[in-house]
């Protein structure tokens, strides 16, 4: 995301311009550019070719490459705007009126990697799935994309520099060509990698260095191999144009379901080469002409403030008082944006890459410079941390005591229990603030992603004769695990469990294709095994109701779904195990605690169409289905029109669509009586 001194392409500017608006604008509206994460890998492309043509220059015209001034140049560059973004990230999450504290840990360790430049890496390991919209992301997530690009401004020289002391060591050939072909081989092979790995484990595949190395590879040649960029009017104004249409078409055409980045990820990267290698310019219709009118460039020039801001605002924007997520809003907001960009370009960016201080010394004082103001984020994301430690911990201490001594009247039971009418409270349980970390902490009970294995947990009474229990699904069953952990233990009942992230109980593939959706086949298919291998008196299983399946010979998914629900149930039903199943919880586009952390409850209440999937295929499964028992607790989250995020002072969700143990908790009553009434056990 660099513009390298006066030797840059005019159109590529405009290039750059088309990237950077793909990704705030699937930020900002994803469900309308479903492919504009792509962006990022049209900067990757246009970073690959800059860079490698001011190294090629340099190492033409004097045989090396001066290692120490090309870094402190990118640390000028870059860093001051980059660390700029982290500091107020730092602080607003250090400030709970506009942070939750819940995601403190989460939000101060990323900004602590990020500072460093390694967030590409922290996410990989920590399997974040860039693609998938829930869960919470913290304010700099988005800087995975320029870790990758730091850790190739580290690599990118020393392979170029290898690849000409070789050849001119052992073969007395040309420099450039020998970074061409090293260039080309370690491009090969990064894509293969990519290909590979993409099929195998796709979430920390989008993040990995060496998975994208061939990305910056494609604009490297293109630098490297003059012949590469047209000059014909002809060819040029195809190429221009076509590479045009089709990043236009993949911005809109490809979403979180395309196996990406894998060999899809090709498509937008030879798109953008072509763009780049388009270069005539003699008629003003060519894309070369239009990619480089005054707005585009402008954009252009912004691009990577404009980067650095948009993601940290969205993030912030709904625990803003009076502030939401309606169109205005959100457009009102790309505007501050663009003026935050404008504002770091002119006044950060720009004269920090010419200080005197710094370019008239040696490249060290520049990279020792950087080196301490990393120092200093990385300090004041650890004071945000101590500062508010002690609060962090009294809200886990909070949650504790509230689950094990509930208010009276609290939750569910304000609208199932007779005795509960007309009683309100004002206070909101777990606070808007911490509601985030009040989950279950069972987590090597839930698998996820490629995980295929079909993990099984232990809870309650071990003795022999013990009624058995099974909870199976995805988070959504997932997150009744501590109120069922509580309930057997209450009851002298077994459980066993099997969880796996977005993928129910149910026969029907889903349409999520590559590793992630064969993982889920193969995990059914043990878990289908491993219930035939042992009796249980009564199974529960949940799920979401947007759960994506193929429509797999039927009319439709949702006909295909409710005939997979069927037919997995069956299994264990026809053998005289009754299955209970609960209707779906609403599914809100964005944190509810966002809202209630600003505003009144009734404020942050939301329509049923909305936020209610009318046609659960869960219902529609165990509408006539023999032994098979269905709770539903529509009226306890919603009325005939609106559904609430909070119930007798209960803090239902603790994200956009998964509950809150202690608001769970408050529903066990009802699921106690379901699950005896299925086993015949007397109540």
């Amino acid at each position: 995301m660099d513009k390298v001194g006066a030797n840059f392409i005019p159109h590529v500017q405009g290039l750059r311009a088309i990237a950077v608006l793909a990704v705030v604008l699937y930020h900002f509206w994803p469900g309308r550019l479903s492919g504009g994460y792509v962006g990022v890998d049209i900067f990757f492309v246009i970073s690959g070719f800059l860079i490698t043509a001011h190294l090629a220059r340099e190492l033409t015209s004097t045989g090396s490459v001066k290692l120490g001034q090309f870094w402190a140049r990118r640390a000028r560059r870059l860093l001051p705007a980059s660390l700029l973004v982290l500091l107020f990230s730092a602080i607003v999450a250090s400030v709970p009126l506009l942070s939750p504290t819940s995601q403190l840990p989460a939000q101060l360790k990323e900004i602590v990697a990020s500072t460093f430049y390694v967030e590409n890496w922290y996410l990989a390991l920590n399997s974040a799935d860039y693609l998938a919209h829930s869960g919470d992301p913290t304010m700099v997530q988005h800087y995975w994309s320029l870790s990758l690009e730091e850790q190739f401004y580290v690599l990118w020289p020393l392979i170029m520099l290898l690849a000409a002391w070789i050849a001119v060591k052992f073969f007395r050939g040309s420099r450039l060509r020998a970074a061409a072909i090293a260039i080309g081989v370690v491009s090969v092979a990064s894509f293969v990698f990519c290909v590979v790995y993409t099929l195998t484990n796709p979430a920390p595949a989008y993040f990995v260095t060496f998975g994208r190395m061939w990305q910056f590879g494609v604009g490297a040649l293109l630098a490297l191999v003059p012949r590469l960029r047209v000059q014909n009017a002809i060819g040029s104004f195809i190429l221009g144009w076509g590479g045009i249409i089709v990043l236009l078409v993949v911005i809109y055409r490809f979403d979180g379901q395309t196996p990406f980045p894998g060999y899809m990820a090709a498509i937008p990267t030879l798109a953008a080469a072509a763009v780049i290698a388009a270069s005539n310019t003699q008629r003003w219709w060519y894309p070369t002409r239009i990619l480089a009118i005054r707005p585009m460039r402008f954009t252009g020039d912004i691009s990577y403030s404009l980067y650095l801001w948009h993601w940290p605002l969205i993030i912030i924007a709904p625990s803003v008082p009076f502030w939401g997520l309606t169109i205005y809003h959100r457009v009102a907001l790309v505007g501050i944006c663009f003026l935050l960009a404008w504002l770091t370009k002119r006044f950060v960016e720009d004269p920090l890459r010419t200080w005197k201080p710094l370019t008239a010394r040696r490249p060290r004082v520049s990279l020792w410079a950087a080196l301490a103001a990393m120092v200093i984020v990385a300090g004041v994301s650890g004071a945000g941390w101590a500062a508010n430690a002690s609060t962090y911990d009294a809200g886990v201490a909070a949650i504790a005591q509230l689950r094990a001594n509930p208010p009276a009247c609290f939750g569910a039971a304000a609208v199932l229990d007779a005795s509960c009418a007309g009683k309100k409270t004002d206070e909101i349980l777990p606070a808007p603030g911490f509601a985030g970390v009040d989950r279950p902490e069972e987590s090597q009970c839930f698998v996820q992603l490629n995980d295929a294995r079909a993990v099984s947990c232990e809870f309650g009474s071990k003795d022999p004769s013990a009624k058995q229990v099974a909870l199976i699904g995805d988070s959504h069953a997932y997150q009744l695990l501590t109120t069922f952990q509580a309930i057997a233990e209450k009851e002298g009942w077994h459980l066993t469990t099997f969880f796996k992230g977005a993928c129910p109980w149910n026969t029907t593939p889903l349409s999520t294709g590559g590793a992630f959706g064969d993982a889920c086949t193969q995990y059914r298919a043990a878990v289908a095994q491993k219930l035939q291998q042992k009796h249980f008196d009564v199974i529960f299983t949940a799920a979401l109701s947007t759960t994506p399946y193929s429509a797999n010979g039927q009319g439709s998914s949702y006909e295909a779904a409710v005939a997979g629900y069927k037919a997995a149930w069956a299994t264990q039903t026809s053998k005289g195990t009754p299955v209970v199943t609960v209707v779906d919880n609403p599914v809100w586009e964005t944190d509810p605690n966002k809202c209630l952390r600003t505003r009144a409850q009734s404020a942050c209440d939301g329509t049923r169409a909305d936020v209610l999937t009318e046609k659960d295929p869960l219902r529609a499964a165990a509408d006539g289905a023999k032994d098979v028992t269905l709770l539903d607790f529509t009226k306890v989250y919603c009325d005939d029109t609106l559904c609430r995020t909070v119930v007798g002072g209960a803090n239902i969700y603790r994200d956009q669509d998964h509950l809150t143990v202690t608001f769970v908790n408050s529903l066990a009553p009802q699921y106690t009586a379901a699950l005896k009434q299925a086993m015949g056990v007397a109540g």
